[in-house]
């Protein structure tokens, strides 16, 4: 089944920010930080999720930085968190084995609760369910408390998009 028939409109768009970013950066793969800048500049109700506006900023002031900075030594690197086994065959192409747990991961919280299509919350709950993420390592430098964010996220629940 084709990837983007599984998700809503919304996080189909931010997987495609995603990879376009990724392409732009020189990157090899989509990793969990790409994911994590399209699901800030595209969906207010993740903005919602966090604790306002100077943090957004924040992660907002990493994420751009991953090119000219901060990040660089993830460049022409593999996202390897250590969450699932790192696959060398069947993997998805183009996307680091910690990215495709993550969108796996929302699946999987949409199918939960009877849903068809994954949305952009249940992408950010899969994301920070993975403390060695390339993306919680971001949300950390942000001062992001990752448990307290996962708990809001388990309380607000999925929303639409």
């Amino acid at each position: 089944m084709d990837l983007d028939t599984q998700l809503t409109v919304e996080l189909a768009s931010v997987v495609s920010a995603a990879r376009r970013r990724a392409t732009r950066d020189g990157d090899r793969q989509v990793d969990t930080a790409h994911l994590l800048h399209g699901l800030l500049e595209s969906d207010p109700a993740v903005r919602d999720a966090f604790d306002g506006g100077p943090q957004i900023a924040r992660l907002l002031g990493y994420l751009v930085q991953r090119s000219i900075g901060y990040g660089l030594q993830w460049h022409g690197t593999v996202e390897d968190s250590g969450a699932v086994p790192l696959v060398t065959e069947g993997g998805v192409p183009g996307w680091s084995p910690a990215a495709a747990a993550a969108l796996d991961g929302a699946l999987d919280r949409a199918h939960a609760r009877y849903a068809t299509r994954a949305g952009c919350l249940d992408l950010l709950a899969a994301l920070v369910d993975d403390p060695e993420s390339r993306a919680v390592e971001v949300l950390r430098r942000a001062s992001v408390d990752t448990g307290r964010l996962a708990a809001r996220l388990d309380r607000c629940g999925p929303g639409p998009s």
